[in-house]
This record gives structure tokens, sequence and C-alpha cells, in this order.
């Protein structure tokens, strides 16, 4: 365009220094003025194109300049803006540190006040043993009661030990959907390691604990470590529920349930991943206090699962109303009472009932089944004809542990009123090995 311009201007200013050489000629005035006129002219237009070509790019100058100017003061506004966006950024950051350190230092407060009741709990119980053995004949006691009691107290102490020393596992199985078999949830599981390292099973130190009052505590512990994994799952963006065993001593104890309740009102975030799980004995047992605690755990968001069933006839009206959402039964159970005409004829609300409707019924109150134990394909097979949703056993995947001898980060470490250093809880990072269940 500006090209197509100057041609046309520098043809404009020949034709008038032409024209005007040419009106002198005319004029008689000779050649030679005709002459002298056109190059007067031409050099007189050309110094005009100039002066207005200066003026144009004066012109074009101070729009660039504008330009300039309009350019900086954006930037000086994104910059402004990126400021302030780096300040709120720096305030959430630190607010978000005070928070997590906020929320470890109520964890281990918490793990502190389990160790303290484990020991009171055990010097209780030293206390009762002597007093029965100072006060028993020898002949009578020797034999039979001072070693069961003698040996239920060392094993006391040991799980005390396990607890303050944090030799606690978490084991994980896998609960995966059916028939796509994707793992959509975990059981959680606890084992104690004494202080040779040798891993405690359940069966081994339960009956002690519960004659020692130390289910709650172990049950705590479980959690504390539920809501560790739980953290890191959402760290990895993995949106996976945890089964959370509880007993009705955790839930029945007005002493420690208020720090409970507090600790979950805390991570009441975590609602939607954590499941606590009951027995179904333990479930029909509750009296008003475990009834109303459950309650208080539903009203926070946290949901129910029922798991060592034994029969199949449940009040689902009672379940709904507690927030029970699963109900797990071993493989061996459910095809017995449901596909074994004999077994459905023991159970009154079974009797009427088509085997494959089963899990439609506990669907229409808001429950999922789950079939757990399954060891076998045949199993699944006959568990996918009751349109069962979810299944749970070695088939899909045995429970696995975190070794705490591979573990990056060194917990922090806090002293009891007793004076025994105490593991506190920290999320490090797992290296899971296959054990047995």
């Amino acid at each position: 365009m500006q090209k197509t311009m100057t041609v046309l201007l520098s043809g404009g200013y020949l034709f008038f220094a032409l024209a005007l050489a040419a009106l002198f000629w005319r004029a008689e005035a000779g050649w030679g003025a005709g002459a002298a006129v056109l190059v007067g002219a031409l050099g007189l237009a050309f110094s005009v194109h100039n002066m207005i070509a200066r003026g144009s790019s004066l012109s074009d100058l101070r729009k660039e300049l504008a330009s300039l100017r309009d350019a900086h003061g954006l930037l000086t506004d994104q910059l402004e803006e990126t400021q302030a966006a780096i300040e709120i950024l720096s305030d959430s950051l630190h607010r978000e540190t005070e928070a997590k350190a906020e929320a470890l230092t109520h964890e281990v407060r918490l793990l502190e006040s389990l160790v303290t009741k484990l020991g009171d709990t055990l010097d209780e119980e030293l206390a009762a043993v002597q007093t029965r053995a100072s006060q028993a004949p020898a002949s009578a006691y020797a034999p039979t009661y001072a070693p069961r009691d003698h040996q239920a107290t060392l094993l006391m102490h040991t799980v005390r030990e396990a607890l303050s020393e944090n030799r606690v596992d978490l084991y994980l199985q896998p609960v995966v959907n059916l028939p796509q078999r994707r793992t959509m949830y975990y059981e959680s599981y606890t084992r104690l390691r004494d202080e040779s390292g040798r891993v405690m099973m359940p069966a081994e130190y339960l009956t002690a604990a519960e004659t020692g009052g130390m289910i709650s505590s172990i049950d705590n512990m479980l959690l504390l470590r539920c809501v560790q994994i739980v953290r890191r799952l959402s760290k990895a963006e993995r949106k996976i529920g945890i089964f959370c065993n509880v007993s009705l001593a955790s839930l029945g104890d007005e002493t420690f349930f208020p720090q409970f309740l507090e600790f979950l009102t805390q991570h009441r975030d975590l609602a939607g991943s954590l499941i606590f799980e009951l027995g179904q004995e333990s479930f029909e047992m509750r009296g008003a206090v475990e009834t109303r605690n459950m309650a208080r755990l539903a009203e926070l968001g946290f949901r129910f699962s029922i798991d060592k069933v034994t029969a199949l006839d449940f009040d689902f009206t009672d379940l709904a109303r507690s927030e029970v959402k699963f109900v797990k039964v071993s493989a061996e159970v459910l095809l017995t009472q449901l596909l074994d005409d004999h077994a459905r004829s023991m159970v009154p609300a079974l009797k009427d009932l088509h085997h494959a409707d089963y899990a439609a019924l506990t669907r229409r109150h808001g429950i999922e089944l789950v079939a757990e134990k399954i060891e076998h394909e045949r199993q699944v097979v006959d568990i996918l004809d009751l349109e069962v949703g979810f299944g749970q056993g070695r088939l899909f995947g045995e429970p696995r542990a975190i070794r705490d001898s591979v573990l990056a980060d060194a917990p922090p470490v806090v002293a009891t009123p007793e004076g025994a250093p105490v593991a506190g809880p920290v999320i490090r990072k797992p290296n899971w090995r296959r054990v047995s269940r």
C-alpha cells in the first residue's frame, strides 16, 4: 500500500513539474527557462514530499510510542496480578503447612493417650494378678491359674511394647468389583510384631487384648494407619475406600470415644473413603451408647459395614437406618444359604425369595453385598449368578503389608507421661510384600 502511494505521488509531482515547464515554454520563455522551471518544480515537489514523509514518520513513531506505553502498562498490571497471586499462594501454603503440622501433633497426642491407656490397663491387670496370687493358696493356683494369668500378662506386655515402639503394620487386601475385578476398596488389618520381629496374628493376641481391655486402643491405632494410607491415596488421586475394623469396646468407651470423635471431625473430609466395619454379632449386641455413637459418626458422613455374617436374615430397615452400606458374607455362607434349599428354609426371610434376588433386595435398601473369602474360580461363577457386586479373597489378592524397615522417613518421637518413647504416625513410601492372611 505504501509503495503504491509513493508511485502515485511521484507521478503527480512529475506531472505538476511538466505542466509548469510547458506553461513557461508556451509563454515563449524558451527551452532554457522551461528546463529550469522543470528542474525547480521537481525539486520543490520532492522537498514537499520529504516534508510530508517526515511528518508521516513522526506520526507513526508517535503511534508506536503510544503502543509501547500501552504494552508497558499492560505488563505492569500483569506483574502486579502475578505478585498478588504469588502472595495468595504463599499464604495458602503457609496455612496448609500449619494445618498439617497441627493434624500431625493431634495424631501424636492421640497415640500418646492410646499407649497411656494400655499402660494403665496393664498395671491394673498386674495388680489384680498379684492380689489374687497373694490371697489364694499356692496349691489352688499353682498348677492352673497362675501360669495362665502369667502368660496373658506377658502377652499384654508384648502388645503394649509393640504399640509404644511403633511395631504395628497395616495390612491391606483388595476388594474388587464384579465381574470386572477392578480394585475399588481395601480391607485393612493390623499385625503386631514382637521384639524379635515375629509377626503376631490376631488369633494370637486378640483374646488377651479383649481380656485386658485393649481392643479399643488397637482399633484406634488401626484408624491412624488407615487415615495415613487414605491420605496417601488421595494425594496420588486414587479414589479408593478403606474398610477399617471397629469394636463395640471402641464405640462404647465414653472416656475415649470423644477423642476418637474429635479426631474424625478434623478428618471428616475422609468420610467418603473410610468405612467402619464390625461383626454381625457385635452389631446386633450394640446397646444405647454404641447406637448413639454410631449415629454421631454417621452425622459426620462416615458409613458402616457388617462382616462375620452367619445368617442372611437381616433387618434391612435397621441396617439402612444405621448407615450400613455394605454387608460382607463369606462365599461359603452365601452359596450355602442362597442355593441350598434346606438352608434357605431355615431363614424365614428367604423362604419365598429367589436366590438371584437377594443382592437386588439389599440394593433396594442402599446396601451392597460383598462376597469375601473367595479362593476358587468356580465360586466366582456361582457368585456372579447371584448378581453380587463385589468380591474379596485370595483369588483377587492376599493381604499385603507396609514394611517399616524400608520406609524412607523416620517418625517423630515424643515422650509419654510414663517416659516411654512413642513413634508418631507419618505417611511414608510403602513397599508391598505378599503375606499370608
